[in-house]
């Protein structure tokens, strides 16, 4: 999955073993999958910190956990060690993290999918929120499932149609309506009470 050269390797072990913690791994994350703000994320783990979901390369001394979620952007990824004067620079090449642009030859459904991942669900992410396809029918209608902040939200609505359906409709021609499928009378922890605030995209 991940080509960890050798030199990256016993960088990891230099940094694991300054820190004289028993079992002490690294775990490498992608934030904002799919997204022009995608980035990889390196952090100490302690075994007890691991989610359990995690793909682990056992390495020359340390384990190295790639975070589950995140384990499909990273496929054909590799991290390098340069030394130079100053110490040295850690190079993590992942060519799939950003996602790719579908072309017009992908489906309604595909291009849909995109513009959730690279344009809505970083902005509805600031309320905590989060956007789901569910489904696109035949006459191009786009069934969408609010989540996190969004579920419940009083200000859904006017996301929903000045913020998703715009952005959506502009980017897939194709698509007719959108519409909210999410039952909102369930929602446990709005970002907006009923009758305040305002939209999650501005």
């Amino acid at each position: 999955m991940i080509d960890i050269s050798e030199r990256a390797q016993q960088h990891f072990l230099r940094l694991l073993s300054q820190q004289g913690i028993d079992g002490l791994g690294i775990r490498l994350r992608v934030t904002s999958p799919g997204t022009a703000a995608a980035n990889c994320e390196l952090e100490f783990v302690e075994p007890t910190e691991l989610a359990g979901q995690e793909w682990t390369i056992v390495c020359d001394g340390f384990e190295f956990h790639v975070d589950g979620d995140s384990a499909a952007w990273l496929e054909g990824a590799s991290i390098d060690f340069e030394p130079n004067a100053t110490g040295g620079q850690l190079n993590i090449r992942a060519p799939r993290i950003k996602g790719e642009i579908p072309g017009e030859a992908a489906g309604v459904i595909e291009r849909v999918r995109y513009v959730l991942e690279a344009e809505i669900n970083p902005k509805v992410a600031s309320h905590g929120g989060r956007v789901t396809l569910l489904e696109v029918d035949a006459n191009g209608v786009v069934l969408l499932q609010f989540g996190g902040g969004c579920h419940g939200c009083g200000m859904v609505d006017v996301t929903l149609k000045h913020g998703v359906e715009k952005t959506l409709r502009e980017r897939v021609p194709e698509i007719t309506e959108v519409r909210d499928a999410t039952d909102h009378t369930s929602g446990s922890d709005p970002y907006y009470k009923r009758q305040e605030g305002q939209s999650a995209i501005g």
